[in-house]
C-alpha cells in the first residue's frame, strides 16, 4: 500500500486559498465601495463621538507605568501557578518545594515594593533608602 502525504495536505491548501481569496475580495471591496473624496473632519480624531480638544501628547505620571509594570509582573505569575496546579500530581514533594521557593520569592519583591513606596501614590517618600543628614 503506497502512502503519499499529498491526500493530507489538500485541505490546507484549499484553506490557505480560500483566506487569500477572502482577504483580497475584502481589500478589493473597501477600495471600490471605499470613500473617495477629502471632508473637512476626514483627518480629525474621533473618540466615541466626542471631538477631542488638546494635543495627544498628554504627559503622563511614571506612577501609571510603574504600576502596570507591577502588575504585569505579578500577572504573570499566575500563569506559573496555574501551570504548576495542573501538573501537581505529577510534580510531586520537589515540584511543591520549587513554588514554595517561587512564592516566596514574588512575596519578598511585594514587601520590597510596598515597603520602599514604589505602590503609593502622590509624593513618594523613599523609607530605608535615604539616609537623613
Amino acid at each position: 500500500m503506497e502512502t503519499t502525504h499529498t491526500g493530507e495536505l489538500w485541505p490546507l491548501v484549499v484553506y490557505f486559498g480560500m483566506v487569500i481569496m477572502l482577504v483580497l475580495t475584502m481589500l478589493g471591496l473597501s477600495w471600490l465601495l471605499g470613500q473617495r473624496r477629502m471632508d473637512h473632519a476626514t483627518g480629525d480624531t474621533f473618540e466615541s463621538g466626542i471631538v477631542s480638544v488638546g494635543s495627544s501628547q498628554v504627559r503622563i505620571s511614571v506612577e501609571f507605568y510603574l504600576i502596570a509594570i507591577f502588575f504585569v509582573i505579578f500577572d504573570l505569575e499566575t500563569v506559573f501557578i496555574f501551570a504548576w496546579a495542573i501538573a501537581f500530581f505529577e510534580l510531586g514533594w520537589s515540584g511543591y518545594l520549587a513554588i514554595m521557593v517561587f512564592v516566596v520569592i514574588l512575596v519578598i519583591a511585594l514587601v520590597y515594593e510596598w515597603r520602599s513606596g514604589a505602590l503609593d501614590w502622590g509624593v513618594k517618600t523613599r523609607t530605608g533608602l535615604e539616609t537623613d543628614k
